[in-house]
């Protein structure tokens, strides 16, 4: 399952930033920029807004990214992606606005500090 393996891999700080980088353009400099401004590598932001979804996300949480992913050449950059512009949109910060939790999210979630 693709969305398994966006959060496996890109909660990973090195490769969330290769990712990130992958990812390129005008979204790579924006979220640089963001994680500079906060005093992050950006690996440590990608990775921290990955796992806060991955505990926080609801059902239409998840249904959306399934569809932001569907059909994509590349849907692992794809759902990074959009977890990411999500996150950045939705609080302006770091973590993403905080959604009635189902229990698919609770089966991703590693330890509550990860969640922290």
């Amino acid at each position: 399952m693709i969305v398994r393996e966006i959060v496996v891999t890109c909660s990973n700080p090195d490769i969330a930033r290769a990712a990130v980088a992958s990812i390129g353009g005008d979204f790579a400099k924006r979220f640089s920029r963001d994680a500079q401004r906060r005093n992050l590598p950006s690996g440590i932001l990608a990775a921290r807004i990955v796992r806060e979804f991955a505990c926080q996300a609801g059902e239409r949480d998840w249904e959306s990214l399934d569809s932001a992913i569907h059909g994509a050449d590349m849907p692992i950059l794809s759902g990074l992606r959009y977890i990411l512009d999500r996150s950045m949109k939705r609080k302006g910060d770091d973590a993403p606005a905080k959604s009635k939790s189902s229990s698919s999210s609770i089966l991703w979630c590693e330890p509550r500090a990860a969640c922290a």
